[in-house]
């Protein structure tokens, strides 16, 4: 082998085995996902046994960070399943786009909606991550991790399931290219939402109305401590 060959061997497979990695890290930070985000009843009767603010609004900001933060991670993480070299190339989940369009829209809720003290985006919020951790569990475990696992599972007359559930395991998926460009709709779609809704807030924000200006009892106004805190979490210094 010439030395270009060995060099371009080595970067092939270094980028599959860093994607096959994230792939398979992928799961853990889901299930970690869900668990911080349904953990947030928990965390809210503890913050009804404490009696400093301080204490509280420590406890709250951290629980969101952790809890926000795990879901932007996985979804930067989801993005190498909108790519086709490597979505089609490697034979990744199938559905594994389609989870990844789906955990955006999850952020989008908690973007444009206060999930926190809305009950109704919580529960969307919940449903979407829901959905989009099976969209991408499943087929990463019985379809990327069992598919050389096929003679067990022709024992139960599954041999088909890991091909099934794959966007390229031996031959293409017929449903792995239509999965991926409807996803990458969806996304694209998806973002110029927000971005045309933020540049309508823009627009807004930059058009003073009358009522705005500032009353007499406004300048002594003060924000209290501890407005971080949730409104159902009925917090109360001590």
């Amino acid at each position: 082998m010439t030395p270009d060959q060995i060099t371009a061997s080595f970067v092939q497979g270094g980028e599959g085995w860093m994607v096959l990695s994230i792939a398979a890290i992928l799961p853990i930070l889901w299930a970690f996902t869900l668990i911080v985000h349904f953990s947030r009843p928990y965390v809210i009767r503890f913050l009804q046994t404490l009696t400093l603010r301080f204490g509280g609004d420590v406890w709250w900001l951290s629980y969101v960070l952790m809890r926000d933060g795990l879901m932007i991670l996985t979804l930067a993480l989801s993005m190498i399943f909108l790519m086709p070299n490597l979505y089609i190339g490697l034979g990744l989940p199938l559905t594994a786009p389609l989870a990844s369009v789906v955990l955006f829209w999850a952020l989008v809720v908690k973007l444009t909606r206060d999930a926190d003290d809305d009950p109704q985006a919580f529960r969307v919020v919940s449903i979407l991550l829901v959905i989009g951790s099976v969209l991408y569990i499943v087929p990463q475990i019985y379809g990327l991790e069992a598919g050389g696992e096929t003679d067990i599972w022709g024992k139960f007359g599954l041999g088909w399931l890991p091909g099934a559930l794959s966007a390229n395991q031996g031959s293409l998926n017929p449903a792995a290219w239509p999965i991926l460009i409807v996803s990458l709709i969806l996304f694209g779609l998806t973002g110029g939402y927000l971005f045309t809704r933020f540049m309508l807030g823009l627009r807004r924000e930059g058009t003073p109305a009358a009522t705005d200006a500032p009353q007499s009892g406004d300048a002594g106004r003060t924000e209290s401590a501890g407005g971080n805190l949730p409104a159902s979490a009925g917090h109360v210094a001590g």
